[in-house]
């Protein structure tokens, strides 16, 4: 058939057009790209979902379990977390784990009698864990270290800082209970009567790590969960069905008094409390000093928490663990900075600053 030369022109259009359309749509700008798209990127190593737990046959014959996070070359810390905790409990302060590997800090743990993984035997005391830490301890080659206790891990360093005060280079204790002056009130009841008074508490991990809506704690992503399963772990990890003997135990420990001697400890000693505190109240940071002499302590006290203090004021207690002691961590702006400690007060004090790092703030 003969086209006209409109019908031809038309034609021609048409096919421009539908050239172009082509182009647009397989390479965006009227012609056909030869690239090919960009190697999907995915990476070369693993990101860490929390510390291994490890098990030791020890000279005594108990099996300590552990954890070992950090630098082999690092400054080397061994956490002690609060009671109803297991080993692993550490890994709930890894939400400043880059600032922690940052300063070269290594994290040892180890786990208490009849919790997690760690069988319970009722004739172990206070002694048989700081010995256990310290058979640890020199399985990994270490010497000299730190310690930073969390509430119920108060009275273990103190036995600790007693057993071997020349080996400890610092003491920190957070909102740590003492085992000095009055003695709790469930001191006086009897072992039954306290395993019934804990026993729901224990078999739900949400009732024994429950925070107020308010606590600074809950803008931590992925925090309280993180606590819920470690009470699970606790109290669950060898089928024991949330046993309430072991967490009477150690609470029965806590009331053993006097506490030990801890004249031969020279190391310097960081206290921290949280005004709000009803847990472990801010009169007991006098009850420590006691024990120790006036030169040795420096004493943090915090307006804004209770007893989540030592979470709330991690990135402050990690500075003090790497040596810089003489530095406030201090929010000015929209960056975090760690400032000569006056002139952090002067900003603080000038509302210029807050205390600790900006993702609180976030």
């Amino acid at each position: 058939m003969r086209l006209s030369g409109l019908d031809r022109t038309s034609t021609t259009i048409g096919c421009a057009a539908l050239a172009l359309l082509a182009g647009l749509v397989l390479g965006g700008s009227g012609a056909v790209s030869a690239s090919p798209p960009p190697e999907p990127k995915v990476q070369d190593s693993f990101d860490s979902l929390g510390p291994d737990v490890h098990a030791a046959r020890l000279s005594s014959g108990r099996t300590a379990h552990y954890t070992d996070s950090g630098p082999h070359d690092g400054i080397p810390v061994l956490y002690i977390g609060g009671t109803g905790t297991s080993v692993r409990a550490v890994h709930m302060t890894d939400f400043f784990r880059t600032t922690r590997e940052g300063l070269g800090l290594r994290m040892i743990s180890v786990e208490r009698n009849g919790f997690g993984d760690t069988a319970y035997d009722p004739a172990l005391g206070k002694a048989d864990f700081a010995q256990d830490a310290l058979d640890v301890l020199d399985r990994l080659g270490i010497d000299k270290f730190r310690i930073v206790a969390i509430s119920g891990g108060g009275p273990y360093a103190a036995e600790l800082a007693a057993r071997a005060p020349g080996r400890i280079s610092a003491l920190h204790l957070a909102a740590a209970a003492p085992p000095y002056g009055a003695k709790a009130a469930y001191c006086a009841m009897s072992d039954d009567a306290l395993a019934a008074a804990v026993k729901d508490s224990i078999a739900d991990p949400r009732k024994w790590w429950s925070y107020p809506d308010d606590s600074p704690v809950r803008s931590i992503p992925g925090f309280v969960d993180t606590a819920y399963e470690d009470g699970a772990r606790t109290y669950n990890q060898r089928g024991q069905h949330a046993d309430p003997a072991p967490q009477v135990h150690e609470q029965k420990l806590y009331c053993e008094r006097p506490g030990p001697d801890l004249s031969k400890l020279t190391a310097p000693v960081y206290l921290y409390g949280g005004d709000k505190d009803t847990t472990v109240p801010p009169a007991t940071l006098a009850t420590w000093r006691q024990q120790l002499s006036p030169d040795q302590v420096t004493v943090r006290t915090y307006a804004d928490s209770g007893h989540e203090v030592q979470y709330r004021h991690w990135d402050q207690i990690l500075m003090d663990l790497a040596g810089h002691g003489d530095r406030t961590v201090v929010c000015r702006g929209a960056h975090t900075r760690v400032l000569p400690a006056e002139e952090a007060a002067r900003l603080v004090a000038d509302k210029r600053a807050g205390l600790g790092s900006c993702a609180w703030s976030k």
